[in-house]
């Protein structure tokens, strides 16, 4: 600049500054890409939360990319963007725009634990025990539960005219397994007469010391 007759101050306030725009209102935030089948419930999995976002039903089956900050999820399908939401991080729970769901979504969606349970009491008191105690683990989430006890209400139709539905959700309570698949094992294999092993602890058998006297003896 020295064989110039201007300063670089001088030079910036008269070709660049006009040019600067202001910065931007929102901090840079560092973007995530995965790619993502959407569930038959037209939900996926964003596996680093394990949090489920709704994509809209007519793309269930399909691939979507999707592109994550800290605060924002967006979902992509050949370029076009689908849906964006705020980024959440509860684990194992659900966020749902309402307009993504077809009709037998939207009342899936609207199902409650006191959903099932009215459902159970009206069937019997055995069954209606068994889901109050479905709902009551701690490690599970309601949303999670809902198929097990969509699963068990089919079956109290099948055997709507035996006793073997409730013989079988009362093992179910004793033996504290509350499951779908372990039930339906119990009525396939007949087992509802069967008596459950006892849990009693049992006091170990008393067991012989050998004292010094017996060393003595066989030694000599």
């Amino acid at each position: 600049m020295q064989t110039k007759g201007y300063t670089r101050e001088e030079q910036f306030n008269a070709a660049e500054k006009s040019m600067l725009k202001p910065l931007p209102d929102l901090a840079f935030e560092i973007q995530y890409t995965k790619t993502y089948k959407v569930a038959n419930n037209n939900h996926f999995c964003l596996t680093p939360d394990k949090h489920y976002y709704s994509v809209p039903h007519t793309h269930i089956g399909q691939k979507v990319i999707v592109i994550y900050c800290r605060s924002a999820v967006r979902v992509y399908h050949k370029g076009t963007l689908l849906c964006m939401h705020l980024r959440e991080t509860a684990m194992g729970k659900y966020t749902t725009d309402e307009d993504h769901l077809c009709s037998h979504h939207r009342a899936y969606k609207q199902r409650s634990p006191g959903y099932y349970k009215q459902k159970a009491l009206k069937i019997s008191s055995t069954i209606h025990r068994l889901f109050e105690l479905i709902f009551e683990q701690p490690d599970k989430y309601p949303e999670q539960l809902y198929k097990t006890c969509d699963g068990l209400i089919n079956l109290a139709r099948v055997y709507k005219n035996s006793d073997d539905f409730d013989k079988a959700c009362t093992i179910s309570i004793e033996q504290r397994i509350y499951n779908y698949g372990f039930i339906k094992r119990i009525l396939d294999n007949n087992m509802t007469d069967a008596t459950p092993s006892s849990t009693v602890d049992r006091p170990l058998p008393k067991q012989q010391y050998a004292g010094k006297d017996y060393f003595q003896t066989t030694m000599f």
